[in-house]
């Protein structure tokens, strides 16, 4: 996987080559504040000890600003950051970004993906177009056996 950067929640900038030494979990969701963002967020929030007992770093990632981010971190008590991909320029290196329909009409939005690096930021697991409920533990889950590899 190419390096990217992105503002990061926290007043900070996240590097992809920074998380090298640990796992990471980038898990690309539709918009803050909706339904199935509010459950997958809460879901990766309740299960995020697990994961970091795991040696597993979690950024979430939209399209949505960082004040919108903040509020929606906030909101939820989300113990990890959200990153702001504004420009899809991460979306679009992860192809996320597919046709929906909305209201009737075919619009592009991100599709609800996750992807899991190793230590070396090599990808182990993908998800895709996956539905929020029940997906965190389904990650956590596969995380778990291939721990035990």
């Amino acid at each position: 996987m190419q390096d990217f950067s992105l503002p990061s929640t926290g007043n900070t900038t996240f590097h992809f080559a920074d998380a090298r030494g640990q796992k990471l979990l980038v898990y690309f969701y539709p918009k803050d504040d909706t339904p199935g963002c509010t459950v997958e967020g809460s879901d990766f929030r309740d299960l995020h000890d697990e994961f970091t007992r795991l040696g597993v770093r979690i950024v979430g990632v939209s399209r949505d600003s960082i004040a919108s981010h903040e509020k929606f971190k906030a909101k939820l008590n989300l113990p990890f950051e959200l990153l702001s991909d504004s420009d899809e320029t991460v979306c679009k290196l992860f192809d996320v970004i597919k046709p929906k329909m909305s209201y009737g009409k075919e619009v592009l939005g991100v599709s609800r993906s996750t992807f899991l690096f190793d230590e070396s930021g090599q990808l182990m697991q993908e998800w895709r177009g996956i539905s929020s409920a029940g997906h965190a533990q389904s990650v956590l889950d596969t995380v778990k056996t291939l721990s035990e590899k």
